[in-house]
């Protein structure tokens, strides 16, 4: 019995192997506003995740000689002068997985809509290298917003970066969210990211998209106006991480930032109390960069590279529609074009409040189907004249017949670029209605009618215009007989519908 204990005990001591573990341990020196300042940890990197003594996580931005400015993710109530500080020679990370779809999480990837944790085994880093340009290929797809001065005027690819540009509450968000239930059955997911938004505004959007049943594409991340500037901070990149996920599956997301100023203000104030030097308007030097190396992360990836994509909506609110502010302009130049709402036109009743004259798409018709194509040409135009004619027909009374036709054609085509907030509309339904106006078949109808007469139409011409709607979902455009069954059911509908 001896003998073998003995031999145990040989077989053990042979068998043990010293280990040895090194950590990076540093202290905090003070504590203020979600910032730590800390010593010790000389060797740590930039944007390296840190952990403190009851379980808190930062994240190192400030690199000084003598300490690291750290911004403490979550509460820093518990942290205290001389805690133990960690590094961990990582990135900070959040899970992503298939099975965080449909829920809402906080900005770390933590689920906060009481439905408890979901299984994720792979995690993303939340600063990444944007994709190269050897891995992308040109945005010719379009994503189908289902507002018709968008679809038509404006229009949105895949892959493409468009700015929602305007003033608060002139309809920003309702783009947005009706973008995001027009996705349903386009196998879209989308990424909606609440930045500094009351909480209030959150549970409205997330019962809206549970009732439009959106929430079974979509995924919500939020950092509430209640929470820490660090969080609004992460917010968007957390949001593109679980993003470029499923564009490394090859699938096709939507990602809306909302919004923007709020997080350059988040990253003010945190800049501001690391003692970073100011610039103009107080903003930090590099809120270019901040803005940059999070929009440039969406993009179209070519077949080798799995074919996904992000399409990405930043939302920038103005300030009295002022669109050469510091913000603005920088979010402009990064982005592919933007659809500016006005403040005017929203209280005038054209909702949604789109100024099609300052709002641009750089990716253009390529991004549109060929019908739409050829019916939005002519609408854009017929826009820009009326505009125009507008402010001169207000000082002479005596205008010639073409002048007159061509106001009476603008009245029309604003009346009908009109939308109700959460009602989308099919592109086919859209490039019927845009073809009857532009075709002149509204010209004399009432412009108090026109709203009913394109409900109507739609709906007659759905049961009556087979060939032409086979056409249009299948090709994308129509033949000479679609067309001609078009014309002749639009005259029907008009007959019935003028008596």
């Amino acid at each position: 019995m001896s003998n073998n204990i003995v031999e145990n005990l040989r077989k053990e001591i042979e068998a043990f192997k010293i280990e040895s573990k090194t950590e990076k341990v540093g202290a905090v020196l003070e504590v203020f506003d979600g910032i730590a300042k800390v010593s010790g940890l000389s060797d740590v990197k930039s944007s390296e995740m840190v952990t403190f003594a009851h379980g808190e996580v930062g994240v190192a931005l400030n690199l000084e000689e003598d300490a690291v400015g750290v911004i403490i993710l979550g509460d820093y109530s518990k942290i205290k002068e001389g805690d133990e500080v960690k590094a961990t020679g990582k990135i900070l990370e959040v899970p992503v997985g298939d099975a965080i779809i449909g829920r809402v999480v906080n900005a770390n990837g933590v689920p906060i809509d009481g439905k408890g944790a979901f299984k994720s085994d792979k995690t993303y880093p939340i600063e990444r290298v944007a994709s190269g340009v050897v891995t992308r290929q040109s945005v010719d797809q379009p994503v189908s917003t289902g507002i018709k001065v968008i679809d038509a005027i404006i229009p949105v690819g895949r892959g493409q970066r468009e700015l929602i540009i305007g003033d608060r509450q002139t309809g920003k968000t309702a783009i947005a969210i009706d973008a995001i239930l027009n996705q349903k059955g386009q196998n879209m997911i989308c990424v909606y990211v609440s930045i500094g938004q009351k909480d209030s505004k959150l549970r409205k959007i997330q019962a809206r998209l549970e009732e439009g049943g959106a929430m079974a594409y979509t995924v919500i991340v939020s950092a509430g106006a209640s929470e820490a500037a660090a969080l609004s901070y992460i917010a968007p990149y957390t949001g593109v991480s679980i993003a470029e996920y499923f564009m490394d599956q090859g699938k096709d997301v939507l990602i809306i930032y909302d919004d923007l100023s709020k997080h350059a203000v988040a990253y003010r104030e945190i800049s501001l109390l690391l003692r970073r030097p100011p610039g103009r308007e107080a903003y930090p030097g590099d809120v270019f960069y901040l803005h940059s190396r999070l929009l440039e992360r969406a993009c179209r990836k070519n077949k080798e590279y799995g074919g996904g994509s992000i399409t990405a909506f930043p939302i920038i609110e103005t300030q009295a529609g002022d669109i050469s502010a510091y913000i603005p302009t920088n979010v402009i130049s990064i982005t592919d074009g933007q659809i500016f709402l006005e403040t005017d036109l929203f209280y005038k009743g054209i909702r949604p409040a789109v100024n099609v004259g300052s709002s641009v798409s750089r990716v253009g018709s390529s991004a549109q189907i060929k019908a739409m194509k050829k019916v939005a040409g002519t609408l854009k135009l017929d826009l820009a004249q009326y505009r125009e004619l507008e402010a001169f027909s207000q000082f002479g009374s005596d205008l010639d017949d073409s002048t007159k036709r061509q106001l009476e054609r603008g009245k029309r085509s604003v009346e009908l670029l009109k939308q109700l907030q959460y009602s989308p509309i099919k592109v086919e339904h859209q490039v019927v209605v845009l073809y009857a106006l532009v075709k002149g078949f509204m010209d004399d109808i009432e412009v108090a009618k026109i709203k009913d007469f394109e409900a109507g139409l739609v709906e007659y011409t759905e049961h009556n215009a087979k060939t032409f709607y086979k056409e249009l979902t299948t090709d994308k455009m129509w033949s000479d007989k679609g067309e001609e069954e078009l014309k002749k059911v639009i005259g029907d509908f008009k007959t019935s519908f003028v008596k």
